[in-house]
């Protein structure tokens, strides 16, 4: 089918150019992947998190998010997508004996839930009885008040990527533009469509129902990046711009300190004097903001993030926005990282104008329509002051991105890139073979309509590829070392720690931490390699942005 395209521009083209191949050979990647631990019937296992995988709060490559039941599994930072992929498989291998050798408990691999039980029951994550592992409790049980537990049992990958030689200003042109484009991963990347009616119960919603149990939009990709994922009208009021630094910085700040009336009458403590939040502004820490993508810096012990990024700039960015693919056994594929790195190549070397409030607003509307009907025939999207069909302007993003991938492949070899652009393109045209889809279509030829039972089912078949596997005697050992080793330093932390939880508290949430002064570091001396932060970076693991006390150069979990 011919369709109208728009090549990539001349000035396009000379960036692409001009990227030497050691540069391109250059991209780093880490992911982040989150999965509920469910029972055979598909219900949430209300269990501990497994003593056996070590401490949540100091493991550098098994961790659990919002809740006890919510696995996180991180890998390093890798210069090759199949190395990356590797580590993340190994993780997973040592989980799934783990939890095997436990009994019959599985990770479920959709996004949306699996069977939830009442929102108080469903247990938050616990760190021990540290200064930093409360914290990150109370942080949790914050977001539980102001969200209710169902919604942060979502779950997604976190994809973090980094080019070298980029600056701050840069990593800031490539976010605006890949908030502009955001909905082509959405459409191609997309595989919640569907959800369990008990997610949903005593909501206002759009979907339809699919079975009894089970409701859907029938051309929905991501459920998860929709109104009924990660959103709330406290930072809807928020029209955070990203057109530099300090505007980010500035725009964070006034929400980490600015009081919110709802927020305030959930109070700090209970009546018995419990913590019910680390506080009554519109954000607790810098993590709750949500957003389909972040700049992000390997912070120093007890560092906050924010004060992290004004002073030492972008390291990173953390793509936030990819749903589990459930025929996938951990969740992603390298094709899929393929697109992303070219995708944000392409987001980074295009022209970026600032961007408006008006235009943020375009955007929003934009995520909301493509995640609930994204796959809906001649769907249109809004793009300044017109509108032009998801397809069409997804032709247009790929046939540009085109180049690209031919540069990647002439510096690594072979054609792996180049692959993954046309099978995108091929995707725009044939939507029946998005995940999207093959979700929808497996749920109601096999299962009766229902989202629980085909995920169980899907669970069930990845839980048992992943344990016919081989795993050495020598991987399981070093996976059990770690474990015995981050349970030893997390007593460490225990041990160390002197100043009462209140103190810290009041210290580490001071606005004088925020690093009021941004960073005023030379442009051109910004754009230079910097041997000890990627020495950094290449050692981080990018755990979650919270409260820490544990050795550089580990990150937050």
């Amino acid at each position: 089918m011919n369709r109208p395209t728009a090549p990539a521009s001349a000035s396009l083209l000379q960036r692409i150019q001009a990227l030497a191949p050691d540069t391109l050979k250059g991209i780093r990647r880490g992911i982040e992947k989150e999965s509920l631990r469910a029972k055979p019937d598909g219900s949430l296992a209300l269990t501990p998190h497994p003593a056996a995988l070590g401490s949540a709060l100091t493991h550098p490559n098994i961790t659990t998010d919002f809740s006890e039941s919510q696995v996180e599994l991180i890998t390093g930072v890798h210069k090759s997508v199949e190395d990356c992929l590797a580590e993340l498989r190994e993780v997973h291998q040592f989980t799934y004996r783990t939890l095997d050798a436990m009994g019959d408990e599985m990770l479920w691999v959709s996004s949306m839930p699996c069977g939830l039980p009442t929102d108080e029951t469903i247990p938050i994550g616990r760190y021990g009885s540290s200064n930093v592992g409360r914290a990150k409790s109370v942080y949790r049980m914050g977001l539980g008040h102001r969200y209710g537990r169902r919604m942060q049992t979502i779950s997604g990958i976190h994809y973090n990527w980094s080019l070298p030689g980029v600056s701050s200003e840069d990593y800031f042109s490539l976010i605006r533009n890949f908030r502009r484009h955001a909905f082509l991963l959405l459409y191609l990347f997309g595989a919640s469509p569907a959800v369990c009616s008990s997610f949903v119960a005593g909501r206002e919603h759009e979907l339809q129902a699919l079975n009894d149990n089970t409701m859907y939009m029938p051309h929905g990709t991501s459920l998860r990046m929709g109104r009924l994922g990660y959103q709330s009208d406290a930072q809807s009021t928020l029209a955070v711009s990203y057109n530099s630094l300090d505007g980010y910085g500035a725009s964070l700040q006034d929400a980490l300190t600015r009081p919110y009336a709802a927020y305030a009458k959930v109070g700090i403590r209970n009546p018995g004097g419990d913590y019910n939040q680390l506080a009554t502004s519109l954000l607790q820490i810098e993590n709750e903001f949500y957003g389909t993508i972040r700049p992000k810096r390997v912070i120093f012990p007890g560092e906050r993030p924010l004060h992290a990024l004004r002073e030492r700039g972008v390291e990173y960015v953390e793509v936030r926005l990819l749903d589990l693919d459930p025929f996938e056994p951990i969740g992603i594929n390298a094709q899929t990282m393929r697109f992303i790195d070219v995708f944000l190549l392409h987001c980074l070397l295009s022209d970026s104008p600032p961007d408006s409030p008006e235009e943020i607003a375009r955007l929003a509307r934009n995520q909301h329509r493509v995640a609930a009907r994204g796959r809906e025939p001649g769907l249109r999207l809004e793009r300044a002051d017109t509108e032009l069909t998801l397809t069409d302007w997804g032709h247009e993003l790929v046939a540009q991105c085109a180049p690209i991938a031919a540069a990647l492949d002439a510096a690594h070899g072979g054609s792996l890139y180049s692959e993954a652009v046309q099978a995108a393109a091929a995707a725009l045209d044939n939507p029946d073979s998005l995940a999207s889809a093959r979700v929808l279509a497996a749920m109601q030829q096999d299962f009766g309509g229902s989202f629980i039972g085909f995920t169980r089912a899907a669970s069930e078949t990845t839980r048992g590829a992943l344990l016919g596997q081989p795993f050495q005697d020598a991987q399981q050992a070093r996976f059990a070392a770690m474990s015995t080793q981050s349970v030893d330093e997390q007593k460490a932390i225990e041990g160390a720690d002197t100043m009462p939880f209140d103190i810290y508290l009041t210290q580490y949430l001071s606005p004088g931490r925020l690093g009021l002064k941004a960073r005023q570091a030379d442009k051109k001396a910004e754009k230079k390699p910097d041997a000890k932060a990627d020495k950094r970076a290449e050692a981080a693991h990018a755990h979650e942005a919270e409260p820490v006390s544990v050795p550089a150069p580990l990150p937050a979990h």
